[in-house]
């Protein structure tokens, strides 16, 4: 790299700060899938203001495990399940640590399909069944904007969702504002009894989420050090920019795309707990859905089911997007997006056909996920701080250290979720 590099980038940083941003942005998609969106209303419904904290203490802790990740894709050029798939040498460890990626991965997908799904038939009427089959052809046209155009033309097309999301979900505050004293008081960490536990578990469980990690790290990868560029001017620029500049601009990208996750995740609960506390019926999405229509009036409902919309369909492609990556960097096989999307489409829809209760489906589908936590943050947080991994890039020991404290953090508080759903507590 010439010594000159960094003031290149600086003449030109202007001309590249928006090209550098969208991985991000995509990843941050995961962050609002229609788990999060059961899992804030049903917060705000039951416990108002409570566990505001808990939206916040989430979003922090997934910007700094995001941000490690994009960093492992950008420096090694590899995903984190490529990494791994090359450090772990026996085939029977890559094929089980690949299981229980894949398992998380396709109860992603499931959770996804049924909020589209769940938001067709609020819009149209249209049955649950056919819901989940049209959520899963959407899908399988937006993974083919990115089999075919490239990851930045998937990345426009998911910001774009992301920003109907963001409306849909954000539109009630302005119509029913919160009370600011509440939102001040939810500020200060307490719970009240093992249902709001479970639901803070459930929170940061749908915040959180391992097929996140793993995306991030290919988002970045394929952006700034493609195997297969689409143009060649993609990786002549991303050539002419040294590895600190890509990191300087990804903690910008990291912080952005959390932020605006974090405002939308807050917003619905703040929206639950402003005009749903203490009515019946709201711990389903389909509840919650009449009751926004009845308190608020149809277009704020309206609006709530096109953001759920949106949300089940960038998720699931990010889902579907994660899981081909898990398999070909753990097992080396290549499977085709489209492929894997269609597999993976027929455990939605035999839920959805033979009856299951969606919100059910949804929370069962993030106790799935609670499972594989510790099997993404902890190879995560011990690789980036190797120096054999990533050289001088590796983390501080306060980063290092902070990234250990959340892992400790989110590992127990999943394992408690689990305990209080297996024993009924």
């Amino acid at each position: 790299m010439p010594k000159n590099m960094d003031a290149v980038d600086r003449r030109h940083a202007p001309a590249r700060a928006m090209w550098l941003l969208g991985p991000a942005m995509v990843a941050g998609v995961a962050y609002l899938d229609p788990g999060n969106v059961a899992s804030n209303m049903t917060a705000g419904a039951l416990f108002g203001y409570l566990l505001v904290w808990v939206v916040v203490l989430g979003n922090v802790m997934a910007w700094l495990i995001q941000y490690l990740s994009a960093k492992l894709g950008i420096v090694t050029g590899e995903s984190l399940p490529q990494v791994l798939g090359r450090r772990l040498q026996r085939p029977w460890a890559r094929r089980a640590y690949w299981l229980q990626a894949e398992l998380v991965a396709m109860a992603t997908d499931v959770a996804e399909v049924i909020g589209g799904a769940v938001a067709l038939h609020l819009l149209f009427g249209i049955p649950l069944l056919w819901g989940g089959a049209i959520t899963g052809v959407v899908s399988i046209l937006l993974l083919m904007v990115q089999s075919r155009r490239g990851a930045r033309a998937f990345e426009t097309v998911l910001i774009g969702l992301l920003l109907i999301i963001a409306i849909g979900f954000t539109a009630g505050l302005f119509f029913a504002p919160p009370d600011p004293a509440g939102v001040v008081g939810g500020l200060v960490p307490r719970f009240e009894g093992s249902t709001s536990v479970l639901l803070a578990a459930s929170i940061l469980g749908a915040t959180i989420m391992p097929h996140a990690i793993y995306a991030h790290s290919a988002l970045s990868r394929d952006r700034f050090a493609p195997a297969e560029p689409t143009a060649a001017a993609d990786l002549e620029r991303a050539r002419g920019l040294s590895t600190a500049r890509l990191l300087r601009a990804t903690r910008w990208d990291v912080t952005i795309a959390l932020a605006v996750a974090g405002t939308v995740n807050l917003a619905i609960l703040l929206l639950a707990a402003a005009n749903l506390a203490g009515v019946d019926g709201t711990d389903s999405l389909e509840g919650a859905y009449a009751a926004l229509r009845d308190g608020l009036g149809p277009v704020v409902a309206t609006l709530f089911a096109v953001g759920l919309l949106a949300s089940g369909l960038a998720s699931t492609s990010v889902g579907a997007y994660a899981g081909a990556e898990i398999m070909h960097g753990l097992l080396r096989v290549r499977v085709p997006l489209l492929a894997r999307r269609l597999v993976t489409l027929i455990p939605a829809l035999i839920i959805l056909g033979v009856g299951v209760d969606p919100t059910l489906a949804l929370v069962l589908s993030q106790v799935v996920l609670s499972f594989g936590i510790p099997f993404a943050l902890v190879p995560l947080v011990a690789l980036t701080a190797r120096r054999d991994v990533l050289g001088i890039h590796r983390n501080r020991a306060v980063t290092t250290a902070a990234g250990v404290a959340a892992s400790v953090f989110l590992i127990a508080l999943n394992a408690v979720l689990l305990w209080l759903v297996f024993t009924g507590g």
